[in-house]
């Protein structure tokens, strides 16, 4: 990824603020008023045009955005990675748990600077339309405004869409908070506005070109295999589940939704603009370095990072990621999402698949630079690694984008909206699952694709698309909002406690997991994530080989090993619903409330017209 692109896009996006006087407010929809003429001369300018669009993209990044918390912290727990540490209603481990508060503090700032992303991008879609460039340019200059109003109207579905999975119904101002008479708005219906998100990026995706047809090779910048994505992504939403008030439910239409989400995946799959890239690895490597690493350009859309700063860059890799000890050379990282240990488990048992060891970073280095096992409940998001940045020290800031779509997605979203329109599997939605199959067990042939016997029935097909999206996205904040639209979340948070229960006694499905393991640790090269697992020193054997197999005796203390608990990992408290445990995995939850988080209260004092959500 080429970071001087992202560097000079931030650096015109501190312009666009101050050329369109929008105040970095910190308080809902409260908006400075531009004056006419500053609107004028910038949108009558590609260049302050483009600046003030850039503005928008600046909304993304930083704490408050994609670069920690609505990346990091909302979307956790589902039936892969929770929040580390102790339950407080008040911040991080409220959210993971389901138990936030309406004062919760990290809900608060990603609210509003979604509303500024809004707010700035209402500007633009007002003015791009109306200033000269757009209407009677030069034929480079139309096509550059209406690539600039394309990528505006994309930008404010992105940040609706965000609010609305996590909020529910919510104010929806499509005019700069100038042009209306009150800026305190009610809530919208979400069916309102995703249905105005879909038309708009209809507009959208006719209008921005595709990756190849721009000079700007950067997955930092919207193209049109992201528009037509994030309007299948929408459109997917649209026509699932959601709670209303205090019960999940689906609109009769939403055929009509999967429909349009099948048309845009197979449209972006004939376009061949997009591909899988051929190294699972290398695909996440990619968002930490400058290294070209995604040749078949998979990340069709990231939330660029750079600058050491909480507004530019992210915390990614240091907050979340491999668990780093604060005296290694590297710096302290990690530790902050961790892994549900029968998450572990999902994966292929014979460790073939390569997302596993990529997605779970199944040991931490300690101050001497070396690497040992952790626990299962101790392990964390391994897309997220310090060690890949180059960047070592105190900074908390690293570079690190966040993936917001992937062309793996496609393929995924498209298998999903065939199975349902057509009742069962096509043979063109089958390969498709296949074609991600593939290139996780790193095979070119179908030794490890699903049959038409295997999902015999829409049903069975459904269920292999569910379990494939959770090896394929573990870590990148997609799982809970999966199930949400599946209505599946609570089903599956209960399954997954009792499977912690067996998980705890070496039961059932884990039977032959062991109860402790014994290590030390060894010299950590920083090579490829499998190859770094193979040298871990474990006593018996390699991990997946320990990981598999019921104890044996203990090895001679002249050995120097040390016991891990792994079954024994997980304690009364780990699956405790009691709340003085305040470890409990989603002890809060709650079916038919839980699936939205509450408005801070803030919110609801500044705007009257705005009803807490149900529950809180």
């Amino acid at each position: 990824m080429n970071k001087n692109i992202i560097k000079r896009s931030m650096f015109l996006a501190v312009m666009a603020g101050s050329i369109l006087a929008i105040s970095s407010c910190k308080d809902y929809l409260e908006i400075d008023n531009p004056s006419t003429t500053t609107e004028q001369a910038t949108f009558n300018s590609v260049s302050f045009a483009t600046s003030a669009v850039v503005g928008i993209y600046s909304r993304l990044s930083g704490d408050n955005g994609y670069g920690s918390r609505i990346s990091t912290l909302f979307p956790q727990s589902a039936d892969d990675f929770k929040t580390s540490g102790d339950y407080n209603p008040a911040d991080r481990r409220g959210i993971s748990t389901y138990g936030a508060s309406s004062a919760n503090t990290d809900l608060k700032e990603p609210f509003n600077q979604l509303y500024e992303g809004i707010e700035r991008a209402n500007i633009c879609i007002k003015n791009i339309p109306l200033s000269q460039k757009y209407l009677g340019g030069t034929s480079d200059e139309q096509k550059a405004m209406k690539k600039l109003y394309g990528e505006a109207l994309t930008l404010r579905a992105q940040f609706y869409y965000e609010l609305i999975r996590n909020w529910g119904d919510v104010p929806a101002p499509f005019q700069p908070a100038a042009d209306l008479t009150d800026i305190y708005l009610p809530a919208t219906n979400r069916d309102t506005v995703y249905d105005h998100l879909i038309s708009d990026l209809k507009i959208a995706e006719d209008i921005v070109p595709w990756r190849s047809e721009t000079t700007d090779n950067s997955p930092a910048r919207i193209t049109k295999g992201f528009v037509k994505g994030l309007r299948a992504r929408i459109a997917l939403t649209r026509g699932g589940y959601s709670l209303r008030w205090n019960k999940m439910e689906r609109r009769a239409d939403y055929l009509d939704y999967y429909k349009i989400a099948l048309k845009e995946c197979e449209e972006i799959i004939a376009s061949k603009e997009h591909g899988l890239t051929e190294s699972y690895e290398n695909l996440f490597k990619a968002i930490h370095t400058s290294k070209t690493l995604d040749a078949n350009r998979e990340l069709m859309f990231v939330v660029g990072a750079f600058g050491g700063n909480s507004k530019t860059d992210s915390k990614l890799a240091f907050y979340n990621g491999l668990k780093i000890d604060k005296e290694s050379k590297f710096g302290q990282a990690g530790g902050g999402v961790v892994i549900l240990p029968t998450y572990y488990y999902e994966f292929d048992a014979t460790g073939k698949d390569s997302r596993r060891d990529v997605t779970i970073a199944s040991f931490q280095i300690d101050k001497n630079g070396n690497k040992i096992l952790s626990a299962p409940t101790d392990m964390t998001d391994g897309k997220f690694r310090r060690t890949w940045t180059g960047i070592y020290g105190s900074s908390q800031n690293v570079g690190v984008d966040w993936p917001i779509m992937r062309y793996a997605g496609i393929l995924l979203m498209y298998a999903e909206a065939a199975n349902e329109i057509s009742g069962g599997p096509t043979a063109a939605a089958i390969d498709a699952v296949n074609q991600v199959r593939r290139r996780a067990f790193g095979v070119k042939d179908n030794s490890y694709d699903l049959t038409a016997t295997d999902v015999a029935g829409k049903d069975a097909f459904f269920n292999a698309i569910v379990k494939e999206r959770l090896l394929e996205f573990g870590g990148e904040g997609i799982r809970k909002y999966d199930l949400i639209r599946w209505n599946l979340l609570g089903t599956k948070i209960a399954e997954t406690r009792e499977k912690l229960k067996r998980f705890q006694n070496s039961a059932g499905e884990y039977a032959n997991v062991p109860q402790v393991v014994y290590v030390k640790a060894s010299a950590f090269s920083n090579t490829g994530a499998s190859d770094e697992l193979k040298s871990l020193d474990i006593y018996g054997g390699t991990l997946n080989e320990v990981a598999n197999r019921r104890e044996g005796a203990a090895p001679d203390s002249k050995l120097s090993y040390t016991k891990r608990n792994w079954a024994l990992s997980v304690d009364a408290a780990y699956v405790s619903l009691d709340e003085k445990d305040k470890k409990g995995y989603a002890f809060k939850f709650k079916e038919n409330q839980s699936e939205l988080f509450p408005f801070y209260f803030e919110v609801l004092s500044r705007n009257t017209k705005v009803v807490q959500n149900f529950g809180y």
